[in-house]
């Protein structure tokens, strides 16, 4: 489901141990590795050969690592507190979680990946709500039905096309509770088609062919439902297109200079060292993208991108130059395929040190004797790159590591709207709601939203770890002084209030509502002055929730949106936001649900779930490409050292590329990237 690069999520673990690079023949592999080709290929054998599922067809969604228990994890990298092992003495367990369809049931295997020969150690069927998510296979043989369809082919000839030019793709339906048909509990979906002629435009979003919906039934393969409301004019190829050899000579918009990265020591990603540890594994959870037309067939458009169609399955082969800097590393990732077999996705993941002209931290004297003088230090950032691109949408997933010894993690996106015939050229003849912006003739931007939900097991200097809300509160200034000085003029001041949240209700913040600093500490770890050392949260910009009813539909399914903050104790099968089984799910299983529990979170091993929420209204610039906006959050230390910790920070010399390693806090950065090899 959106494990930061599925196969290819971003998982970002401090560990002893050097940046693994794929083509390192040194590299030491970590219990939280992804799982390799030749793994991939032996869980297949595995799962083919158990007499457990004798029905055939069997079609893999899932699969990926059952990752060791975080006890053992740890002890393996960092040496067990009462025991003399070390990582070179243990041996933890190697297995993989695998989720197949067949007989028109999802089922659940555990296979044993450790031994020369792999076999199942457990099965289950899973008879709750949900399905897994769609694979290739499902949606490549459903897009082939509406060819030989009758009622498809005469709903083609009345808009004036021929059926060769359509082209439909699988949408997930969702879940309306009983005021839709439950077709029988089979699993479904929705399916809608638009224009396809790559010789007019490749922009085919911006083609729809209105007014035409189908349910097919993804297990027998058939269409079971179709509807051909009304007829509404094609929108035209013509404007449309973004290939750079179609919009056409001369380019005239703004040039950017040619840039080089010049780094003549080399690059500086190959570092070594300990770090005191931050974050034990951070990706990508869910992203929920909820559209606002309630119409016929725009309604059900609320989907859960990683949980219905995988993030990592999706992962853009990234170019070279262009998504990534010159002096940019690239690492392959495999995922497996819809038959199990081990897919290699290459140039997934790029990581590159930026040298943007920022300062790390600055000053100018021009006070006393000393003269005036300036103090400068120029930041450098590391930074780990993937773009998922999930039908129109591009999402580009960055993880910064700052040199301050702070991480930010921004989501960036771009691509193409969802877009909507209508039979208006100018927005003087709209009388009615249209649920969206007119961006040309004949098109509706329709309104929607983006939930981008991280999973961030922090670890702040231990396990042990609280979540703090250092409440910002105005006072009035009644003259009263606490050194018993004089009264002042002053009528106003804030201060804060330190509260400790005891359990998972304390632990749920919409940060748009009263100002407050939100720090996740280690009240056994405190530094020479006493302050409990931490990390503070820091949202930047993107902080939208939910405007949905709590009891639509959509909502129940994510109700986790309403809020960008929830913090939960650490819970090994508490992965992703909209549950294991997110396609048509009932929100019975996502992380408002478990939360629900209200377990401690005080002096706990906890979680900082957190949402980046952006309101999209369309408009005609977003159009034929949106241009790239971003959302993001940081992590910042917050009495974690003793002093700035780039006070020693070598001052910037003759060569561009002064330092050899990149220093994260004071320290050489430990970075462990995980694939984990399917949602």
């Amino acid at each position: 489901m959106g494990d930061p690069v599925v196969a290819v999520a971003v998982a970002i673990v401090f560990v002893s141990a050097t940046i693994a690079m794929a083509a390192s023949s040194q590299y030491s592999h970590h219990p939280l590795d992804p799982l390799t080709a030749t793994e991939i290929t032996a869980v297949r054998a595995a799962v083919l050969a158990s007499p457990l599922v004798p029905a055939r067809p069997l079609f893999f969604h899932y699969v990926g690592l059952d990752e060791p228990d975080k006890p053992d994890v740890l002890s393996y990298a960092y040496g067990a507190a009462d025991s003399a092992a070390t990582s070179s003495q243990m041996t933890l367990p190697r297995r993989a979680f695998v989720i197949a369809r067949a007989g028109g049931q999802s089922h659940e295997f555990t296979v044993d990946i450790a031994a020369d020969n792999a076999s199942v150690l457990s099965h289950a069927v899973h008879r709750g709500p949900g399905f897994p998510m769609f694979t290739d296979e499902d949606q490549i043989a459903a897009m082939a039905l509406p060819y030989t369809y009758p009622p498809f082919v005469e709903s083609v000839r009345r808009r004036g096309l021929d059926v060769g030019e359509v082209g439909c793709g699988v949408l997930s339906r969702g879940w309306f509770g009983g005021e839709q048909p439950a077709y029988g509990g089979a699993r479904v979906a929705k399916m809608k088609c638009v224009v396809v002629d790559y010789n007019a435009t490749a922009n085919i979003y911006a083609r729809p062919v209105e007014g035409v919906v189908m349910v097919v039934d993804l297990d027998q393969m058939a269409i079971i439902e179709y509807r051909d409301r009304a007829v509404f004019t094609v929108p035209k190829a013509e404007g449309t297109d973004y290939r750079a050899d179609k919009v056409g000579t001369p380019f005239t918009g703004p040039a950017a200079s040619p840039g080089v990265v010049v780094q003549p020591e080399g690059r500086g990603l190959h570092v070594h060292g300990h770090l005191r540890r931050v974050l034990y594994r951070g990706f990508v959870s869910e992203i929920f993208v909820p559209y606002m037309d309630p119409e016929e067939e725009w309604y059900f458009h609320t989907f859960t991108d990683a949980g219905e169609y995988g993030l990592g399955a999706l992962a853009s082969q990234l170019q070279r130059g262009a998504d990534c800097p010159a002096n940019a590393v690239y690492m392959d990732g495999y995922y497996a395929g819809s038959d199990g077999k081990p897919v290699k996705a290459e140039d997934v993941i790029c990581l590159f040190e930026r040298y943007a002209g920022d300062v790390a931290w600055r000053h100018t004297n021009g006070i006393g004797l000393g003269g005036l003088f300036s103090e400068v230090r120029p930041d450098v950032t590391l930074v780990v790159r993937m773009v998922v691109t999930v039908g129109n949408y591009d999402y580009t997933l960055d993880w910064e590591f700052k040199t301050v010894g702070s991480i930010k993690i921004v989501v960036s996106l771009s691509g193409i709207l969802e877009m909507k015939a209508i039979n208006y050229t100018h927005v003087d003849q709209i009388r009615e709601d249209t649920h969206g912006t007119l961006i040309t003739e004949n098109t509706i931007g329709v309104y929607h939203d983006h939930f981008v939900t991280y999973h961030l097991d922090l670890d702040i200097d231990g396990t042990r770890n609280s979540f703090i809300k250092n409440n910002i509160v105005p006072k009035r200034n009644t003259g009263v002084r606490a050194t018993g000085g004089a009264p002042t003029p002053r009528r106003s001041y804030w201060t804060v209030l330190y509260e400790v949240a005891e359990t998972e209700v304390e632990g749920q913040v919409n940060i748009n509502r009263a100002p407050a600093d939100l720090l996740f500490v280690n009240p056994s770890k405190k530094t020479k002055i006493g302050n409990e050392v931490g990390y503070r949260l820091i949202p930047t910009g993107a902080t939208a929730t939910s405007l949905l009813a709590d009891d639509d539909y959509p909502e129940r399914r994510a109700s986790y949106t309403k809020k960008q903050v929830w913090v939960t104790p650490y819970n090994k099968s508490e992965k992703w936001a909209s549950g294991l089984y997110a396609e048509q799910s009932t929100g019975d299983d996502n992380l408002a649900a478990w939360s629900k529990r209200n377990r401690s979170i005080k002096d706990e091993d906890i979680v900082l779930w957190y949402t980046v929420g952006l309101h999209h209204v369309p408009y005609q610039e977003d159009f034929p490409v949106m241009p790239t906006i971003s959302g993001a959050l940081e992590v910042r230390p917050s009495n974690f050292f003793e002093r700035n910790p780039l006070i020693r920070t070598k001052p910037p010399g003759n060569s561009p590329n002064c330092s050899k390693k990149i220093i994260f806090a004071g320290k050489a950065l430990t970075v462990t990237l995980l694939n984990n090899n399917s949602r």
